[in-house]
């Protein structure tokens, strides 16, 4: 491979590296679509466990893509939603959401490989 190349596989290893996890794309894209309370997430991630859930969390707002507030409620009320820095993977998400419409339909699911069905849309 040239510099450039081996420069650019370097770069896109980082990039995957971020996003990396079994949770954090289906968590990127939820926030993607609108702020998240914890427990909105967990029920709207089936099979995820709290512990994985606040691990994954705690990841990516440690890597800048998603912020979470505070307020101060008695009980206390948590929003998690992605930074201005993640917004920039929108057209990624929607790219993605468009493949899956045409063609990941047609890809066999083996529902085992993350412990639960697969679902459509």
């Amino acid at each position: 491979m040239a510099d450039g190349e081996i420069n650019m596989h370097e770069e896109m290893r980082r990039a995957f590296a971020l996003l990396s996890g079994k949770w954090k794309l289906e968590i990127m894209w939820l926030l993607h679509q609108r702020v998240h309370r914890f427990g909105e997430l967990r029920k709207a991630i089936p099979g995820i466990t709290q512990h994985m859930l606040t691990v994954q969390l705690r990841e990516l707002e440690a890597d800048g893509l998603v912020s979470r507030t505070i307020f101060a409620e008695i009980p206390p009320r948590v929003e998690y939603e992605i930074t201005k820095k993640a917004r920039g993977l929108g057209p990624t998400m929607e790219a993605l959401t468009a493949w899956w419409n045409e063609y990941g339909k047609s890809v066999p699911v083996k529902p085992s490989a993350r412990g639960r069905k697969a679902r459509d849309g």
